[in-house]
């Protein structure tokens, strides 16, 4: 069983822990998530396509990310997320933190905070290696491509994140 820390509405750990996916958390209290830009020198990002099997926007367009494991810090978090999502090793990759944001969901029990990253190095498409229960594919694209599929709906947390690829 996974778990995950419980922290306060200032970002620190509050010593408690939930069970992943168990949406049990009061209004003031957060988990904590990753997102992991990967670039290239050229401008292009990794981004994948979620499987359809989904059940929250299958088919739509992301950059990889999860949740921050209890005991997990969240540099270590983003690293463990693209290996497994990607295939690529972003230790020797420029970058790395860029900001945070915060989600509240009121009520609902999901309350998380976002650690954004953003790593860039010569890689090309040979390098990466997806992991099929998570994605149905990958490209290489440009800010312009990324945009076009948020303004049509299908990129996850775009507008939240749109200033790391600029």
């Amino acid at each position: 069983m996974e778990y995950w820390d419980i922290y306060d509405e200032n970002k620190q750990k509050t010593g408690r822990q939930m069970k992943r996916n168990d949406w049990c958390l009061k209004d003031g209290e957060y988990h904590l998530t990753v997102l992991g830009v990967i670039g290239r020198p050229d401008g292009k990002y990794l981004i994948t396509k979620r499987v359809m099997t989904k059940a929250w926007a299958p088919g739509w367009w992301e950059v990889s990310g999860g949740a921050c494991m209890a005991g997990e810090e969240s540099e270590e978090a983003v690293r463990r997320e693209l290996l497994e999502e990607t295939g690529i090793d972003v230790s020797d990759f420029d970058g790395g933190y860029v900001f945070t944001y915060k989600r509240e969901n009121p009520g609902e029990g999901d309350n998380y905070f976002v650690d954004v990253y953003k790593f860039i190095s010569d890689f090309d498409e040979s390098d990466v290696k997806i992991q099929e229960n998570e994605a149905d594919g990958f490209m290489i694209a440009t800010h312009e491509q990324i945009k076009e599929f948020a303004e049509q709906g299908i990129f996850l947390h775009y507008d939240s994140i749109k200033r790391v690829f600029e």
